[in-house]
C-alpha cells in the first residue's frame, strides 16, 4: 500500500535580538527604505533574490544557522540597531507644519481610490504606469505624514508574469498568490474576527475580505472576493488585474467603488477628501449619494455634496483606457440600486451617458459628474483631456473649462540609485532628503568632480549589465539557444565593455508608444550601431497586455532585429519587465528613449526616473518631457502636427529621431578628453538631475494636490454639509432654478461700438440683459478681450467683469464696464451684441461652492483657467452672443 505524503515547512525562529525584522517585513516602508532591505539581503544575498524581495517569505526560508550567526555578528547588529532607529524616527514624524495650513490633520483624512498599486515587486497588485504612480503617491503622502488611506483590491493571480519564447511570443504566466506570504493582515474586530462587507449583485450578494498593508505612515486596504462564501464566478472577481470580460470588469469597479466605500465606512473612517485615481472606482461617487439620500437628502443635493468633496485624476487619452459599460449591463446590476437613490433607471444611466458613447456608460463620465476637481496629469495632457471631456461643459471652450493638471512626479528614495543617495550623504550630508522641492538646493551637483560622476555613471551601467547578461543567458537557455549563440548575445555585457552607449527603451508596448520607430530605418540604424569606434546598445524591455495582439506584435518585430546578424548582440530584449528591473535600467543606461504618438502619453514618468539618475532623455515633446525639456537637459523629437497621415508622421518623426542619435547622441558620448570622458555627456548628464529631481518628484506632485485640490475640496465639502446639508440643497435648488429660466435670459448691446479705440481712451460698454427671475447678484458678465491669431482663431487673454447699474423699464438690467483696453494695434474687443461676440453671462453663486450639474451641461465648477481664481462665483453659465 503506497503511503502519504505530506508537504511540511519548516521555519526558522527568529533570534530575540533579531525580533523585529518581523517587523520590517511587515511594514511596506521597506519598499522605498534600502537600508531596511539591505538587513534582509545581508543575510543571504542567493535566497534574497530568490525570494523575489519579499522580506516575509524571507524569512520563511532563511536558515536557522544565518540568524544565529548574524545575532552574535557585531557589524550586523550595529547596522541593524542604527536602521531601527532610523524606522522609529520615521514612524515618530508628524505632519510637517507648513502643510497644517492646508491640511489639518485631526480633522482631514483623506482616502485615495485606485484599481492597482505598484509599491514593491513583493506585492503584485499592480500592472504598469498608473499602478506604480499610485505607489508613489502613497510613499510620498507617508513622507510628508498626512493623513492618508488607500483602497484597492487584492488579486490571487495579479497582473500576468512574461516570458518571451523562440519566436518572440509573448507568453503570459498567472501565479497564484498565497497572501499569507504577503506584507498584508486581515482586518479583525474586537473580538477577534474577520471583517466583511458585502456588494450586490443581481440575485445574491459578494462577500469580501479586508486586508490591511502597513506602508510607513500610511494604510493600504484590500478587497478579497475569493471567499468560501461566494459562488465560484464571484470568486474570481479579483483574481487578476485587468483579466476577463466585461462583465468582470464592471464586477471589479463595483468591489472597488461601492465594496471600498463600505469597508470605510465599516472601520470607521470619514474622509473629508476622496480622490479617484482613474475612473475604475467611480461606483463610490453613487455608494456615498445612497448613504445621504437614505439620511434624507433628495439626489442632486447629495451629489452636490459628494461633489464638492471629490477630486478625479484621469490617467489616458486613449480611449481603451477607459472603463465604459453598456447600458443593458448596467441596467443589470443597478436596477434596484437607482431606485435606492430616488433615481429612474433613465436618469441613472444618464449620469455616464457622453455624446460619443450614446447606449453606454462611461465610469469617466461619471468621475468628472461626480467630482468638482479634476486634473490631467501633465500639462499637455491637461489640455488634452480639456478637450476630450469638454462635453460636460458644452457651452465653455475647451481651453476654459475647469480641467486641469497636475504633473506626475516620481518617488525619489525609490528611484535614486543607492550610489547616487550614498554620493549625496557624504556631500551633502543628510539634509538633501528634505530639500527635494528646492530647485536652488540641487544646483550643488555641479559640485561633483565631473570624473567622479562619470565614473559613478559607468559603475551603475556595469550593475545593469551584470543584471541583463544573467536575464538574458537565462532566457536564452530556456528557449533552448546553444552557448555559441550565448556568447555571441551578450558579447557586449562584460565588465570591461561597460563603456559603450546604451540605450534604454523599457515601458508597456502599447501600439501608440511606437516602440519600434527606431527601425523604420534599419540599415542606417545598422550603420550608426556597428561604427568599431562609436558603437551603441539597444534594451527593450516591456509587456503588452494579452488582449493586444497588435502591442505583442511589435515584441515580434524587435525581436526579429535582435536576431538579425548585423543586430545580434546590439539590440537586447528582455522578458519579465518589473519593478526589480525598471530599477536597474532608468539608472544604468545612458540614454532614456521615449519615442510615443502625440498627445497620446498622458505623462510617461519612466523618463523621470531615468533623469534623476543622470540618464538623458531623448523624446517625443509629449507628456511630461514637454514641461521637463529645457533645451540642455536632453534632446527632443518634435512632433509633427495631428493633421498629417500616420504614417507620414512616424516616417519624418523617425527619421528627427535618427538625425539626433547620428549627429548629437553619438558624437556627445564619445568626444572623450584627455581623462577618458565626455565633458558635454556630463554636463548635460548634471543639467538632467538639476532640472528633473526637484521638479518631477511625487513630494512636489502630491504638495500640489494638498494645495490645488485636497484643501479646496475638505473646505468646501464641510461647507456645504453645514447645518444638515443646508449649503448643499440650497445649491441644488438654485442651480435647478437656472436651468429652467435660462433659456429666457437674453442680451443686448446698449451703447454704440467704437470703430478704433486710441491708446489710453477709456471704452464705456453697456449691456441690457434680460434676466427674468434671476437677480444681478445670480449672475456675472464679463467682456473677453484678445487677438485673431493666424489662422483667424479669437484667442482671448484678459477678462473684466461688469457691474450692475440699474433695472430698466424693459425690466432688462444694465450692465456697465468702463474698460481701458489692454491691447494695442491689432486688439480685437468682442461684445455682446451678435452670435459673434464674447462677452458671458455667467451665474454665480456666492454663498456655496459649485460644479456640473447632473441634469444641467451648462454649468460649470471651476473659473476660467487663465483668469484669477474668483470662489465668489461658484457656478457659472457661459452665454455667447444671447440666450
Amino acid at each position: 500500500m503506497p503511503g502519504t505524503r505530506y508537504s511540511l515547512e519548516v521555519q526558522p525562529r527568529i533570534p530575540e535580538k533579531l525580533s523585529r525584522l518581523e517587523e520590517l517585513a511587515n511594514d511596506l516602508l521597506y519598499s522605498w527604505d534600502r537600508s531596511v532591505r539591505s538587513l534582509f539581503f545581508r543575510l543571504d544575498p542567493a535566497l534574497w533574490d530568490s525570494c523575489g524581495h519579499n522580506p516575509k517569505v524571507f524569512l520563511h526560508r532563511v536558515s536557522q544557522q544565518r540568524l544565529d550567526q548574524a545575532a552574535e555578528d557585531r557589524i550586523y547588529t550595529e547596522a541593524y540597531t542604527r536602521i531601527l532607529a532610523t524606522y522609529d524616527s520615521y514612524k515618530e514624524e508628524q505632519q510637517r507644519k507648513s502643510i497644517n495650513d492646508y491640511i489639518d490633520p485631526k480633522k482631514d483624512l483623506i482616502a485615495y481610490f485606485c484599481a492597482e498599486f505598484g509599491l514593491h515587486e513583493s506585492l503584485p497588485i499592480y500592472s504598469g504606469g498608473l499602478g506604480i504612480l499610485a505607489g508613489d503617491h502613497c510613499k510620498a503622502a507617508s513622507d510628508l505624514s498626512i493623513p492618508f488611506i488607500a483602497v484597492g483590491m487584492l488579486y490571487r493571480q495579479g497582473y500576468f508574469t512574461q516570458t518571451i519564447d523562440e519566436h518572440g511570443n509573448q507568453v503570459a504566466h498567472y501565479t497564484t498568490t498565497d497572501f499569507e506570504q504577503l506584507p498584508l493582515a486581515p482586518v479583525r474586530d474586537d473580538d477577534g474576527n474577520e471583517l466583511r462587507v458585502q456588494v450586490d449583485f443581481p440575485g445574491h450578494p459578494v462577500h469580501l475580505k479586508i486586508w490591511r498593508a502597513n506602508a510607513g505612515h500610511i494604510t493600504l486596504y484590500l478587497l478579497d472576493s475569493d471567499l468560501p462564501e461566494n459562488e465560484e464566478a464571484d470568486r474570481a472577481i479579483t483574481y487578476q488585474l485587468y483579466g476577463g470580460d466585461i462583465n468582470t470588469r464592471i464586477r471589479q469597479d463595483i468591489v472597488l467603488g461601492i465594496g471600498g466605500t463600505r469597508a470605510l465606512r465599516l472601520l470607521g473612517y470619514q474622509p473629508t477628501v476622496w480622490h479617484i485615481n482613474e475612473g475604475h472606482a467611480a461606483f463610490q461617487i453613487l455608494e456615498r449619494c445612497r448613504e445621504l439620500v437614505a439620511g434624507g437628502l433628495d439626489f442632486a443635493a447629495a451629489l452636490e455634496q459628494v461633489a464638492a468633496a471629490t477630486v478625479f485624476t484621469t490617467h489616458t487619452p486613449v480611449p481603451a483606457g477607459h472603463d465604459i459599460f453598456d447600458h443593458s449591463l448596467v441596467s443589470s446590476y443597478f436596477g434596484e440600486y437607482a431606485g435606492h437613490l430616488g433615481l429612474s433607471m433613465e436618469a441613472f444611466l444618464a449620469l455616464g451617458t457622453s455624446p460619443s458613447n450614446q447606449g453606454s456608460f462611461n465610469q469617466t463620465v461619471l468621475a468628472l459628474r461626480g467630482s468638482r476637481f479634476h486634473n490631467g496629469v501633465s500639462r499637455i495632457h491637461g489640455q488634452v483631456a480639456s478637450r476630450m471631456e469638454g462635453y460636460v461643459w458644452p457651452q465653455i471652450p475647451d481651453e476654459e473649462n475647469p480641467m486641469r493638471y497636475v504633473t506626475n512626479g516620481v518617488h525619489v528614495p525609490t528611484f535614486l540609485a543607492h550610489e547616487w543617495s550614498n554620493l549625496y550623504d557624504m556631500r551633502f550630508g543628510m539634509e538633501w532628503r528634505n530639500e527635494l522641492i528646492n530647485q536652488d538646493y540641487w544646483e550643488r551637483i555641479d559640485e561633483i568632480p565631473d570624473h567622479s560622476f562619470w565614473s559613478l555613471r559607468q559603475s551603475l551601467k556595469s550593475e545593469l549589465f551584470n543584471q541583463v547578461r544573467r536575464r538574458i543567458v537565462l532566457q536564452c537557455r530556456r528557449n533552448r539557444c546553444g552557448e555559441a549563440h550565448i556568447d555571441r548575445v551578450t558579447r557586449l555585457l562584460s565588465p570591461h565593455e561597460s563603456d559603450i552607449l546604451t540605450i534604454g527603451f523599457a515601458r508597456r508596448f502599447a501600439t501608440y508608444k511606437r516602440a519600434t520607430l527606431l527601425f523604420t530605418d534599419p540599415e542606417r540604424l545598422a550603420r550608426l550601431m556597428n561604427d568599431p569606434k562609436r558603437p551603441v546598445l539597444l534594451i527593450f524591455a516591456g509587456k503588452a497586455h494579452p488582449n493586444d495582439l497588435p502591442g505583442q506584435q511589435f515584441i515580434q518585430v524587435i525581436h526579429d532585429f535582435s536576431r538579425r546578424p548585423e543586430f545580434i548582440g546590439k539590440i537586447l530584449l528582455l522578458e519579465g519587465y518589473d519593478l526589480s528591473l525598471a530599477r536597474k535600467l532608468v539608472s544604468g543606461v545612458d540614454v532614456w528613449l521615449n519615442n510615443p504618438e502625440y498627445p497620446m502619453e498622458a505623462s510617461g514618468t519612466s523618463g523621470q526616473k531615468a533623469g534623476i539618475n543622470g540618464v538623458i532623455n531623448l523624446s517625443v515633446l509629449d507628456g511630461w518631457w514637454g514641461e521637463g525639456y529645457n533645451g540642455e537637459n536632453g534632446w527632443a523629437i518634435t512632433p509633427h502636427d495631428q493633421h498629417y497621415d500616420a504614417a507620414f508622421r512616424n516616417q519624418e518623426e523617425a527619421n528627427e529621431l535618427l538625425e539626433i542619435l547620428e549627429h548629437q547622441v553619438i558624437p556627445l558620448y564619445y568626444d572623450r578628453n584627455g581623462h577618458g570622458f565626455s565633458e558635454g555627456w556630463v554636463h548635460m548628464s548634471k543639467a538632467s538631475m538639476k532640472s528633473i529631481l526637484p521638479q518631477f518628484n511625487s513630494q512636489r506632485m502630491v504638495m500640489d494636490y494638498i494645495k490645488g485640490f485636497y484643501s479646496p475640496a475638505a473646505h468646501q465639502g464641510r461647507r456645504l454639509a453645514k447645518n444638515r446639508h443646508h449649503g448643499a440643497r440650497e445649491l441644488a435648488r438654485w442651480k435647478e432654478k437656472v436651468n429652467q429660466v435660462w433659456p429666457s435670459v437674453s442680451l443686448r448691446r446698449v451703447d454704440q461700438a467704437p470703430e478704433a479705440v486710441m491708446a489710453g481712451d477709456r471704452v464705456r460698454i453697456q449691456v441690457a440683459a434680460q434676466l427674468g427671475e434671476l437677480t444681478p447678484e445670480d449672475v456675472r458678465l464679463e467682456c473677453v478681450i484678445g487677438i485673431e491669431d493666424e489662422h483667424h482663431q479669437f484667442q482671448a487673454s484678459d477678462y473684466f467683469g461688469f457691474s450692475a447699474e440699474t433695472k430698466l423699464d424693459t425690466g432688462e438690467t444694465l450692465f456697465t464696464l468702463d474698460l481701458d483696453p489692454p491691447l494695442q494695434g491689432c486688439s480685437n474687443t468682442r461684445s455682446a451684441s451678435t452670435p459673434t461676440t464674447s462677452c458671458s453671462a455667467t451665474a454665480s453663486r456666492r454663498d456655496a461652492w459649485s460644479g456640473c450639474s447632473f441634469g444641467c451641461q451648462s454649468l460649470c465648477d471651476w473659473p476660467r483657467k487663465h483668469a484669477e481664481a474668483r470662489t465668489e462665483s461658484v457656478a457659472t453659465i457661459w452665454l455667447r452672443g444671447g440666450g
